[in-house]
Parts: C-alpha cells; structure tokens; sequence
C-alpha cells in the first residue's frame, strides 16, 4: 500500500485524525488526557499547535511547513482537530490555577496556541482565547508577569 498524500504531511495527518505525533499518539489521546497529564507531558502541544518555527523546549519537535500550513488550512478535518485540541486546552487553563504564576512553561504554551491558531484557524477564535486566559489571569490578581502578557498579545498580530 503506497503512502497517500496526507502521509506527506504529518501534522496534518496528527489535526485531521489520521496521523500519530512522535510519540505514537493520535489526537484523540491527547484529547482525553487528564488535566495532570495535559500538565506534565511536553511533547504534545508542537503536534496540537504547530508552529514554522523550531520548538526550544522539544528537541525534534515538528516544525510546520508552508505547505502543511495550506493542507491544514484547507481541511475541515484538521481545523476541526485544531479547534477541539483549544476546547481541551480551554478546559485545562479553566480548570487548573498553577500556571497562575509569574513564571511558568504554560505561558510559552499560550503563546504557542494563539500563534497557531491565529495561523491555522482564524484570527478571531484566537482573539477569543487571548480574553479567555487574560481574564482568567485578570481575576486571579493579574499574577503572569508582563513579559508574558506582551508575547501574548504579540502573538495575536503575529509580531
């Protein structure tokens, strides 16, 4: 059996169901991990929200192209895999309160998921996940440090 073109591209094989990550993982794993998972397993969130740019946190973590960028964009099914990986994330910053902190690896997290989908899905339902995570941070007493915040809303304009 010859490899389809979908098999050329594996992030977007990973989004739109059919793929596994580097780990062996398809999506729906991911998605139905715990919140304790979510938190101490690193090398999912490059598979969820890719970038075109090298993970510092993960060696070898995938890296989007250009044209795995255009297959996810045009694909129902991997947008819709990207969305679901925000529902999940969104529950886990609704439901958790440790990245709550000055510092912490969700705040590189948050960038990375704005950055991607800004990219992969639509500015706006980025937008929306920037008001979700700073009003989370804003009614908690506005702990994440500035630094963070200005990645944040960086990452929203693609700066």
């Amino acid at each position: 059996m010859s490899a389809g073109p979908i098999d050329a591209l594996p992030i977007h094989a990973f989004l739109a169901g059919s793929g596994r990550d580097g780990a062996g993982r398809r999506l729906a794993d991911i998605l139905a991990f715990d919140d304790a998972r979510i938190e101490g397993v690193h090398d999912f969130i490059q598979w969820c929200f890719p970038l075109p740019e090298a993970s510092r946190a993960v060696p070898g973590a995938p890296v989007l192209t250009a044209a795995e960028a255009a297959a996810i964009r045009a694909d129902p099914a991997a947008r819709e895999g990207l969305r679901a990986a925000l529902a999940r994330m969104r529950r886990f910053y609704a439901g958790t309160d440790g990245w709550l902190r000055p510092h912490d690896h969700n705040h590189l997290r948050i960038t990375r998921i704005l950055a991607a989908v800004r990219d992969l899905a639509s500015p706006e339902e980025a937008a929306a996940f920037h008001a979700f995570v700073a009003g989370r941070n804003a009614a908690s007493g506005a702990p994440v440090n500035p630094g963070s915040l200005r990645y944040w809303q960086a990452a929203l304009s693609g700066g």
